[in-house]
Order: C-alpha cells, then structure tokens, then sequence
C-alpha cells in the first residue's frame, strides 16, 4: 500500500495562531459552523472593540459650554404694517440653591422622573434606544430620559427631536455624572426645567402657581409642581378640563408614588386628600388690553402650523409677522366700548352686570384683521373672539338655506311650505289665510318663501327645512364653510335654529364663503417667523376650497343683504347705517339670538372684511351663560340689537 506524500509541517506557534475555519476534521454542514471557543472569541473580540470605540468618543465628547436660552432676547411680534406690536420679554427664571429647595419638592421630582437618580449612571440606554429607534422610525417622540440627560438637553444642547442629539445627549450625560455630584445636577435640573407659565426654575413655578418662594411649597404642591414636568401644556390645571383631570390623576400619582419608593409615610400621604390649586394664571402687563388676545391668536396659529410648543415659543427669539391692522383693532375696541357706555348701565340695572361682547373681523383670504376678546387680557383670560361656547342662533340659519338651495333638487328662494308643512319647490304661490297664533303656527299656516324666511328668521321654516335637506348635509355644509365639527352641536330638531357654538373668528371666516362666490380659506393670523434670521417653515396664505356652488353663495349673500338692510332699518335708536359705494358699502349681514335668549350675534360684510360680533352674559368664575332678557333695559328685549350697533359703531367709526 503506498505511503500518502508527508505534508508541511507548520511551525507550532502557527499553527495557535492559524484560524480552523472552515473547520478541518468535520464532514458536511459542520464544517462551516464556528466551535464554542471560535464563538466565544470573537464575542470578546467583539467587546473589546465596542470597547474601545466607546472609550474613544466618550473621550472626543466634550461638555459644551452652556446654551444661552435665558439671555435670548424676547419674542417680538409685528402688526401687518410692520410696526412692533409687542416684545415678550426674556425667560423668567430665578436660580436658588438647593438648601433653598425643600426635600418634599425633590422627593416629588425624583419619584415622578427618575426614582433611580441617586443610584444611576445618569443615563438609561432602554430609555435612550427607544426614544432613537421611535425617532429614527418617524414614530411619537419618547421619554425615557434620566434627570441628568433631561438637565442635559436643558442646559448644553438644543431642543430638537433627533438621533444625533440623543446621542450627544448620552455621552454627555455619562461625562456629567462622573465630573459633577447628584446635587449639583439635581439643582441645575430644578433650576432649568420648565414649568409652563412663561417660568424656567422651580423658584419662578412656585411664584407663577402659588405666588410664593419654593422654600415654602408644602409636599402636595410640590407633587403638583413636578406633574408639569410631563408637560405642562397638557398638565397645567388653568389649560381646561382635559388639563385639570390630568393634573389631579398625575398629582395623586406622584403622591402615591413616593409612599411605595419610601420618602413619604403613608400617614403624611393621608394629610394630603384635596387637590392643591392653583391661582389663575396671569399675563404679563405687556400684553394687557387687546394685545394679549392677538398674541394669544398668533400663537395658536403658530403652533398648528409650525409644531413649535408654548415652551419653544417662551425661549424666544423669534420674529412674528402678523395680519393684525392696527387701527382696526383700536377702532373695533372703541365700537364696543362707546356702546357699553351708550347702552348698559351695571350700576343700576342687574341685567346689564357680567356682559361679555367678543368680534373678529376677517378678509375674504382668511386674514383676522382685528378681534376683540375681552376688556383686557391681563383680567379676563378667556379670550372671547376665538373661544367656542356660546349658541350662535339664527346666524346659523343661512347655513341651512345654503345647504337646501345646494342639495335640494328644485329647491329655490321662492320655495316654501304650504298650510300642512309640504315643501313646495317651484313657487312663487298664493300664502292661505293667516290662522293660530305664535311664531311657528302662524308661519305653517301662513306659509312664506324661504328668502322671507330668513329674513323674518322664521323658525319653524328653517325646522322643517333642515328635517327634509336632512340634518347631517347641513352639518357637512357648515363644516365645508370652515366651522369646527366639534363646535357643532347634536343633529336634533333644533340643530337649524343654531344651537352650534362657532367662535367670532370662524363664523367671520365661514360668511366669507357667501360673499365670495362660495370660495372660502382657513383663518390664518401669521405671514412668516422668523429665528436667528432663518425661516420658520409652514407660513403662507392657506389655498381657499370651495364650500359650496356660486350660484348658492350669490343667493344667500343677497337674502343677507335684506336681512341687513331690514335690522338696520328696524333699529333707530342708534342710526342706521349710510351706505357709500355698492362696493364699499354694507353687502349682506345677519342677526342671531340663541331662542333660550342666552346670546345675540351680528355678521356683516362691508369694506372688503366680514365681522362677527357676539354678546353673552357669564356667570362670574364659570362657564355657564346667564340670560340676556333685560339687557340695555326693558325696551332691548333680548339684548339682540347691541351686536349690531357695535359693527355699525365699527365700520361707520362712530
């Protein structure tokens, strides 16, 4: 048998050296599976060298210097000519010291964002990989977040959502906690957390909540204090009921919280069963009288289209370009003041106490030209041009008309319905005899065509008009003319007669559509922004859509023309209004009265600008509407004509 040729020898120190793979000795697939100590070397292989990557940007990651958003200049907002309207001032923020501080606020803080701080390295990577893979896969932004990566981000870098930033954000973090002691972190953190209400630092929330130093917060105040640390848009009790049903949840959270961690007993959690209010939030005096309303309004635009948030907006530095007119906004606030003074006495008639008037003024682009909110920001918070609440009433009813004349097959101005309720589409037609008595019965059994319905605001008409048009394509129509759904009310039988709660500024917006051939755009208040002088991108004039057919604009825009004309002439004790020029002068308007009299409207085109003016009265610290009978005196009947003398004292200028 003959001898196999003898093979090199490897010297022995290669053969250690030499990798078996693919691995000699083995048969069929095995070859090419790595044994248990090839497996376990290139593990080690593999942390060695994540190692020393680690180590390596860990070392090239320095400590920025700190950012300088409390030295930013203010927000300054501009009228449509150009001129300033308003700088907000710089950050409020106040640093103390932590023995400054009471544990209680630290307990609270600690429980509610991050239990482990003492203990951590002062990052959490299961947090930080799950906030980088949501950023990275374009899902919701993730907390997570240390208290030392969030005073991090506070303090060293920017605010923007985004895998580098979470990166630096971490070796940061790391390097912070190596160099600077948990208190000293601990305190940066209360000192440049936001709070909401215009304050950075728990000295400046404890003053903006409680008005008192934060030495003196007790431990449920606190509790709710470190609540706004989630978020203090969604967590500030004074932001709606959404907001205070959060707030009590979380605060009740944070208290049961630290009884299970082990600072607080569960008898001092017992002495704290009632929710801590806090005070009103106020408005600094720069944005007193109605400049509080249209910076209010801007920022409510800003942030739908921009995605910017109260917090971003309070670190300033931005440029604000409104389409607020200067004098319009004066002349409209002077309107409703010379009526007040005019019209309602408070000292002497009960009636006339806790009246509240609100209007906006809007071109046919969609631009707010002027508002009135209120008699002063600084004193009344809520914001009465653009706040939902009150029944629009009869105002609402062109909307039906429009949705009949839009969907009604034959359906025409000259329609009507006859003595038995039947709707007859091809009229003009001889009305029976009158018969019965009140409002609706005398209009079923002397019928009238829907023009004189409208303008007579008949409501049994506009009843039966909506049951036959159906509910649910007058409720499409409005939507369409750019009400809010969730503004609209329930689809009842009184749905037509106006129980919707549109505010001033989009049932201005939503009249254009009548007086411009049925096109319409969405209200927009800001034409750019500007930070740093870059562009703050989502600004523009919003595309107008159509509401509806232009020959049903034209219709009901004629039919509020006589309705207009009608009120004006009816309303002697203030003047009527003098037309000038077709184009210049008053085109179509319409009055509203909610039927159980808790409101009164106005809405007018003229001059190129459609202006809602609303009147209601509220019950002092509540929502709730109070009635209008006996407003102005017993001669006012329900307070109905005031909005209407205020658009006259408006666009006249007397």
């Amino acid at each position: 048998m003959a001898r196999r040729p003898n093979r090199p020898t490897r010297p022995p120190r290669l053969r250690r050296l030499a990798v078996d793979y693919p691995r000699r000795g083995k048969r069929t697939w095995r070859r090419w599976v790595p044994s248990r100590r090839q497996v376990l070397s290139g593990v080690m292989l593999g942390l060695v060298a994540l190692a020393g990557l680690f180590a390596a940007v860990y070392a090239s990651v320095d400590i920025p210097d700190e950012n300088d958003e409390a030295r930013r200049q203010g927000t300054v907002y501009y009228w449509a000519d150009g001129s300033q309207l308003v700088s907000v001032g710089a950050v409020n923020r106040q640093n103390v010291t932590l023995a400054d501080i009471p544990d209680s606020v630290e307990n609270a803080v600690i429980a509610a964002e991050n239990e482990t701080f003492y203990s951590d390295p002062g990052v959490s990577a299961t947090g930080i990989a799950r906030a980088a893979v949501s950023i990275v896969t374009g899902g919701e932004t993730q907390g997570g977040s240390t208290i030392t990566q969030q005073y991090v981000k506070n303090t060293y870098l920017s605010q923007e959502q985004s895998a580098t930033r979470k990166f630096k954000e971490f070796f940061i973090s790391l390097k912070l906690n190596n160099r600077q002691g948990k208190k000293e972190i601990l305190q940066g953190y209360l000192n440049t957390s936001w709070f909401g209400r215009g304050a950075y630092g728990i000295q400046a929330a404890a003053n903006a909540y409680y008005g008192i130093p934060a030495k003196d917060l007790d431990p449920s105040q606190a509790a709710l204090l470190a609540s706004l640390l989630k978020g203090a848009e969604q967590y500030d009790p004074a932001g709606g009921k959404g907001n205070h049903e959060r707030a009590v949840d979380r605060w009740e959270w944070i208290l049961d919280r630290q009884v299970k961690i082990g600072t607080m007993t569960k008898a001092e959690r017992a002495a704290y069963q009632k929710f801590p209010e806090p005070k009103p939030a106020a408005k600094p005096t720069s944005l007193g009288g109605q400049t509080g309303y249209l910076v209010d309004i801007a920022n409510k635009y800003i942030k739908k289209r921009s995605g910017l948030t109260d917090k971003d907006l309070f670190r300033g530095g931005y440029r604000v370009h409104t389409t607020f007119d200067k004098a319009r906004v004066g002349q409209l606030e002077r309107a409703v003041r010379s009526v007040r003074k005019r019209d309602l006495d408070p000292e002497k008639r009960p009636e006339d106490k806790h009246v509240e008037v609100g209007a906006a003024s809007v071109r046919s682009d969609g631009a707010v030209v002027a508002v009135y909110g209120g008699a002063d920001a600084v004193t009344h918070f809520a914001n009465n041009a653009d706040t939902a609440g009150v029944p629009v009433g009869s105002a609402f009813k062109p909307f039906v008309l429009a949705a009949a004349l839009q969907h009604g097959d034959g359906i025409t101005l000259d329609s009507g319905y006859d003595s038995g309720g039947r709707l007859i589409k091809d009229g003009p037609y001889a009305p029976p005899a009158p018969s019965g008595s009140g409002p609706g019965q005398a209009m079923v059994t002397a019928p009238t065509s829907l023009r004189d319905a409208l303008i007579k605001s008949s409501n049994a008409t506009f009843v039966l008009l909506g049951k036959d048009i159906g509910l649910k394509k007058v409720k499409e129509l409005a939507v369409s003319a750019g009400l809010h759904e969730e503004s609209l009310a329930r689809l009842d039988k009184s749905f037509p007669l106006g129980t919707s709660t549109p505010s001033a500024v989009r049932m201005a917006d939503a009249y254009t559509a009548f007086s411009n051939d049925g096109m319409r755009a969405d209200p927009y208040s800001v034409t750019r922004m500007t930070r740093d002088g870059e562009a703050v991108e989502g600004f523009g004039k919003p595309e107008p859509r159509r509401a509806m057919d232009a020959s049903v604009a034209n219709d009901v825009n004629n039919t509020l023309g006589m309705v207009a004309w009608t009120r004006l002439g009816q309303d002697g004790k203030f003047g009527t209004f003098a037309r000038t020029e077709a184009d210049d002068g008053l085109s179509a308007g319409a009055t509203g009265e909610d039927d159980r009299m808790k409101s009164a409207w106005f809405i007018g085109h003229t001059k190129g600008l459609t202006t809602a003016v609303t009147m209601f009265r509220n019950k002092p610290g509540t929502p709730q509407l109070l009635g209008m009978q006996g407003v102005g005196g017993p001669d006012s009947g329900r307070g109905n004509v005031f909005p209407l003398r205020i658009w006259n004292a408006y666009v006249t200028g007397k």
